[in-house]
């Protein structure tokens, strides 16, 4: 197959994160089965417009809003050039591409989660209703009867509390990355591992909260945050605020190595997100045996979690800080807990995702009808 990824951004964009690596992943994937994909994406810094990226034409245009005019654009000029593509997956990062008006090949949707409660933590009052109007009325009707792809069962109950029928929705989870073998133990020290970007809604804030509630009576508790992002500043603020500066660490971007060893280390994850589709981080931290405490109401966090055995699900930050300081006293509670989240975490492979999208691609480009599969499991390549 012919197969383009409309993403807002990429890897190498300073702003990319989870929803970058899981289409990168894919597309990589879908090109060692032998098709031929081009990803469509932002342009930024000095990035090259247009490169080969392990097998994956990569199409860079457009800035953080208009990536979505300019990737269309190219789509349809690349389409008169080489003919149509044999299906187009656009990926809805709260503003869809609207690819629907731009070609005439079948579209399928990918969303990884509802922007309900972020689009006011980032924008103001008028620009967050603009947005959330976009998302929640303008999209679905705009894709009505078109194949959806979500990552967890907690996006496709929200898609359908939108309006998407529900039988056009399939759930295609995250895969997780194989860990590196590094022979890393943990810290000697109480450490606590925050991965992810550096944004208003993924709250790290509250880690740091969490920190200078119990550092006075956890001796040589840290901090150690993984991750860029334009919120960086703010951060290191609150922390200078909490006077816990010189017990917090922001680890900007390292290399996968440095990654997996920091994980190894700690003894606790949190991902204190307002959102997650999924929760790249916590099957990540899961992978090195490290259990992760996230809110419950947080989308695919509490699909990613398995509540009080690979990780605990909370309210609101006293229970958080609660839960925290339990686990950080009990070495056989936290080590059990561990290693239940790692045989979870091996479920999730990324052949799987990859073989769930090439089936349902193949049946989508086929012009099949929209099917409700998790992982597409019951779908076959034979056609």
């Amino acid at each position: 197959m012919r197969i383009a990824f409309l993403n807002w951004r990429d890897s190498t964009h300073p702003e990319g994160g989870g929803a970058e690596h899981y289409a990168e992943t894919v597309c990589r994937g879908l090109v060692a089965r032998g098709h031929t994909v081009t990803l469509y994406c932002a342009a930024h810094g000095d990035a090259p417009a247009s490169e080969t990226v392990e097998g994956v034409h990569v199409r860079r245009q457009g800035g953080r809003l208009g990536v979505y005019a300019a990737s269309t654009r190219a789509l349809r000029a690349d389409e008169r050039a080489h003919g149509r593509y044999d299906v187009v997956v656009d990926v809805q990062n709260g503003v869809p591409f609207l690819s629907v008006l731009s070609t005439r090949s079948p579209v399928v949707s990918l969303i990884h989660h509802v922007h309900r409660e972020q689009w006011p933590v980032v924008f103001g009052p008028v620009s967050a209703r603009i947005g959330w109007l976009i998302e929640s009325r303008l999209s679905p009707r705009a894709y009505r009867g078109r194949q959806y792809v979500a990552v967890s069962e907690r996006t496709r109950e929200e898609l359908a509390g939108l309006g998407v029928d529900e039988q056009h929705i399939a759930v295609i989870h995250n895969g997780t990355d194989e860990p590196v073998a590094l022979g890393t133990a943990r810290r000697p020290d109480p450490t606590i591992v925050v991965l992810g970007r550096l944004v208003p809604h993924k709250r790290v804030e509250h880690a740091i909260d969490v920190l200078a509630r119990l550092r006075p009576t956890t001796p040589g508790l840290r901090l150690r945050v993984i991750g860029q992002g334009w919120w960086h500043d703010e951060i290191a603020a609150h922390a200078e605020q909490s006077g816990m500066a010189d017990d917090v660490d922001l680890l900007g971007f390292v290399e996968d190595g440095v990654k997996h060893a920091e994980l190894a280390g700690a003894w606790l994850a949190l991902a204190p997100s307002v959102k997650e589709g999924w929760g790249l981080c916590v099957v990540e931290a899961a992978s090195h045996g490290v259990p992760t405490i996230a809110y419950t109401n947080a989308g695919g966090l509490s699909e990613s979690i398995v509540h009080q055995r690979t990780g605990v699900l909370v309210d609101d930050l006293d229970e958080m800080t609660h839960e925290v300081a339990r686990l950080l006293a009990d070495h056989e509670a936290r080590e059990e807990m561990g290693a239940h989240a790692r045989d979870y975490a091996r479920q999730f492979t990324w052949s799987g995702t990859v073989g769930a999208w090439e089936r349902l691609l193949l049946h989508t480009a086929r012009g099949k009808a929209p099917v409700a599969m998790t992982d597409a499991q019951s779908l076959t390549v034979r056609g």
